[in-house]
């Protein structure tokens, strides 16, 4: 039976779908999971590929729908299908569920497969884009607070101050129940719980670190690999060269998850800062004349190593432990 390849196109209000069977043919319907449900119900039998973006909390009714079928689904990165199909001209949903549908067409073999996590990661990547999103309010707002002395003439600056002020408590009380809530999550699911004294074991590892790396792994069952994780995180360096001529020193993609990198990065100078063989190996590698932030992006590198070292080992780190 030939497989029937499905592109899809998600928005807030609908899903644009191309279907690639013997025809290609359009549909446009509502993002609501009654509907959705309806829609894929006549393909329940049929061998089927399907392919989207990551789009965060818009994906979320199409995977309640999707985890009851047993279809192949694949979530492609909107980076990758956009370096893959060259110069483009033109842009709609009819247009981008085609390229998306010819995108798995050609890659599904080499593409990894979209599973169902479990309810416990759902919740704790929920919580962290909320807690995101809060936090990138919060820097607004205490940037804001600095343009208020412009209006210091006509008697707004203290009014507008206070308010703002109030607003940041506000958002700090939300921030700390989000966090208390994804501790409670992992608090009460015990292979959770054992993963993150593992993780937290490692120097410079933290709360917001255990919580990212357990969400962006799914409890570390999709990235198992930390050579793989090192590359999504843009910690690893990259040859730059052409011919005989080297056009530039090795460096990290742009490429990368930018949150975790930087969440990454505070580990490492919490690391460097504190006593154990980290920052040892830090002190060494400066003293021999390397840049201080090269320096600090192999720290990062070796955290990683670390934490996928204890998770497979199920062993806590040994600070003691002499690095190569």
């Amino acid at each position: 039976m030939k497989n029937i390849i499905i592109g899809i196109d998600i928005s807030s209000k609908t899903l644009d779908i191309c279907i690639k069977n013997e025809t290609v043919s359009y549909f446009s319907i509502e993002n609501k999971v009654p509907v959705i449900k309806r829609f894929f119900k006549s393909y329940s039998e049929e061998k089927v590929i399907i392919a989207m973006e990551n789009t965060g909390r818009y994906n979320w009714n199409l995977f309640e729908v999707l985890e009851k079928f047993d279809f192949k689904v694949y979530v492609i990165s909107a980076l990758h299908i956009k370096k893959s199909i060259g110069l483009v001209r033109g842009k709609n949903d009819k247009i981008d569920a085609l390229r998306i549908c010819n995108f798995i067409e050609k890659n599904h073999q080499e593409s990894r497969e979209w599973k169902p996590c479990s309810c416990s990661i759902k919740k704790i990547k929920i919580l962290l884009t909320e807690r995101a999103s809060r936090i990138k309010i919060k820097k607004q707002l205490i940037v804001q607070q600095h343009d208020y002395k412009l209006m210091k003439s006509i008697g707004l600056d203290k009014h507008l101050k206070d308010l703002n002020i109030k607003l940041l408590r506000d958002i700090d009380v939300q921030i700390k129940i989000i966090e208390n809530d994804i501790e409670n999550i992992i608090q009460n699911q015990e292979s959770l719980n054992q993963k993150q004294k593992l993780i937290k074991s490692v120097p410079g590892v933290g709360q917001v670190l255990s919580w990212t790396l357990l969400s962006k792994t799914e409890g570390f069952t999709t990235i198992t690999d930390p050579r793989k994780m090192a590359c999504y995180s843009g910690v690893v360096p990259f040859d730059f060269q052409s011919g005989t001529s080297l056009k530039r020193r090795p460096g990290v993609s742009m490429l990368a998850d930018k949150n975790l990198k930087t969440i990454l990065h505070l580990a490492a100078m919490s690391a460097v800062r504190s006593d154990n063989d980290l920052k040892t190996y830090y002190i060494r590698k400066v003293d021999e004349g390397k840049n201080k932030m090269s320096v600090l992006n192999a720290v990062r590198n070796k955290i990683i190593h670390r934490v996928f070292a204890v998770i497979k080992n199920q062993i806590p780190y040994q600070k003691d432990l002499v690095l190569s």
